[in-house]
């Protein structure tokens, strides 16, 4: 398939795309998480 016959080349590959499924996945969920915690111990200070 696409010319690579090799199968340790495809692990590479599947681990790649889930690498990036992961990270974009962990930036979509902590996006706002250092913000959101800082602000509520800063209005537990006041």
């Amino acid at each position: 398939m696409f010319g690579i016959n090799d199968p340790g080349i495809w692990i590479i590959y599947l681990l790649a795309f889930l690498c990036l499924g992961f990270s974009i996945w962990f930036g979509i969920k902590y996006w706002n998480y250092d913000e959101e915690s800082s602000n509520s111990s800063k209005s537990d200070k006041i």
